[in-house]
């Protein structure tokens, strides 16, 4: 009998195409996506372990998870991704029911280590420490018929105190750019109309081969690929941000006006202690400098709050520095101790009440920019991509989400119009709340596309490999490798 399979996904946009790639390889490998995740034959754990708690959280739902093992000997459990690598045979020590446990660098071995922890009839458990295989070159099983991830690299080389992404990722791997765009063609002729281009600092791409340009091609070419509506990325780093990329980004009409860059904190002096390689003053030059190329740019951060020695003058430097920034979005977090990481053992850690009562005055900051942002673009008209599972929505008057260009969440009533997820609509925002624009005067424009057909009709990008054995690490053959993206020397 075929055997089904479920994923449970934590953490980053990474983790979820990860989960795709792993997803792709057990359907390849024979088993089918349990239609009640409950009754899966295999639950496999994609884990991360830079959010709170994260290794708590894991053990948790290993723990809920026994009865159910104990009932049925033949269920297997699997955990792979960072806290996996993190944590190596902890994970069977703790939870002895575990069958498989698989690192960041080697999601292609799991229907293999899932076999053989069968026949071995013992757990398996396999990390390895340097990437041999570039998880684009497995298959994949697209969760979205009109929208997909494309990773341009994978690992980073910075050290940034707070961080573990570097241990448990490795140094950055960059991907060729003609098998890059060969995905995103590959996508694009299968209908999909959004492609996000992911890499832990993805503008820190053309480093290994040596041509600091690399993504401001990228980006142009990706302008070149047939029925690709729209591009975004994430997630670039202030000191890799050139004047190229906002070129570029201005420049190609389906570059969406869109960005998201880590501020971490407003303090050069915390910034140092982070030992991230910026400082404020820079961090607002970028941001002025992308509004004057793309005046209708929303602009999204990352802040953490209450790192080590903060002080309430450091904290105020952050105040100003969102005031002036006037993020659409804000993802704040407390600081928390990560074991593994330069911060977790330095000394000055803040009370748990100082951190709370600064978090809630950014919160409350952020909160009225946002709304202040968001109420600036009643009466305008945006087209919307219409989605599944983007926030909640008001029963009563059935109104259908999706996200504007810039990526703002729209709530939007249809009226007449059937909108299918995958389509794309035009419509005029009543009202701008602090986290969602809301239209509901009814559908302007609705247009079919193929995208929405797939979705319609249950179908999915194929996610065959963009190439085959080894990945292309390093300076890409002299050959052009794509229209529109020659690498230069």
């Amino acid at each position: 009998m075929t055997r089904s399979y479920t994923i449970r996904t934590y953490g980053c946009q990474m983790n979820v195409h990860d989960s795709e790639r792993m997803a792709g390889l057990l359907e390849s490998a024979g088993y089918a996506r349990a239609e009640d995740p409950g009754t899966a034959d295999v639950v496999v754990f994609n884990t991360c372990a830079v959010r709170e708690n994260a290794d708590n959280k894991l053990y948790g739902n290993l723990g809920h998870l026994r009865p159910a093992k104990d009932a049925n000997p033949d269920m297997q459990i699997a955990v792979g991704g960072c806290l996996a690598q993190k944590d190596r045979e902890t994970i069977t020590r703790r939870a002895p029911w575990v069958d498989v446990v698989f690192g960041t660098h080697n999601v292609g071995s799991l229907p293999t280590l899932l076999e053989r922890a069968r026949h071995n009839a013992a757990a398996e458990v396999e990390i390895l420490e340097s990437l041999e295989v570039f998880p684009s070159t497995l298959p994949a099983r697209r969760d979205s018929a009109y929208a997909g991830w494309v990773s341009i690299s994978v690992g980073c080389n910075n050290t940034c105190t707070f961080c573990i992404v570097p241990s448990l990722r490795g140094k950055e791997r960059d991907r060729r750019p003609g098998d890059i765009l060969a995905e995103v063609q590959a996508l694009a002729a299968d209908g999909v109309l959004e492609v996000t281009l992911l890499g832990q600092n993805v503008n820190a791409y053309g480093s290994e081969f040596g041509d600091r340009q690399a993504f401001a091609s990228l980006l142009r070419a990706c302008g070149e690929v047939e029925g690709l509506e729209r591009v975004r990325f994430t997630s670039p780093h202030p000191r890799d941000f050139t004047s190229d990329v906002i070129a570029a980004m201005a420049e190609t009409p389906n570059v969406c006006p869109q960005l998201h860059m880590p501020l971490q904190s407003g303090s050069d002096r915390v910034l140092r202690a982070m030992r991230r390689s910026y400082r404020s003053s820079r961090f607002l030059d970028i941001l002025d400098e992308v509004r004057a190329s793309i005046p209708d740019a929303a602009v999204s951060t990352d802040i953490i709050v209450g790192f080590p020695g903060e002080t309430e003058e450091d904290f105020a430097a952050t105040l100003d520095v969102v005031r002036r920034a006037r993020f659409a979005q804000a993802f704040t977090f407390q600081y928390s101790p990560r074991p593994g990481t330069p911060a977790a053992d330095l000394p000055d850690q803040l009370p748990k009440a100082v951190v709370q009562e600064r978090y809630e005055r950014l919160v409350a900051l952020q909160e009225e920019i946002s709304w202040a942002e968001n109420r600036r673009l009643e009466g305008s008209t945006v087209e919307v991509l219409v989605a599944t599972g983007e926030g909640r929505k008001d029963g009563a008057t059935r109104r259908v989400s999706g996200r504007a260009r810039d990526g703002r969440l729209v709530h939007f009533a249809p009226g007449t119009a059937t909108p299918r997820p995958g389509d794309l609509v035009t419509v005029t925002i009543d009202y701008g709340a602090p986290h969602h624009l809301v239209s509901d005067g009814g559908v302007h424009t609705h247009r079919r596309t193929r995208a929405g057909d797939a979705h319609e009709a249950g179908q999915r990008p194929g996610g065959a490999p963009t190439g085959l054995g080894l990945p292309g690490f390093g300076k890409p053959a002299a050959e052009p490798v794509a229209a529109g993206c020659g690498v230069r020397g």
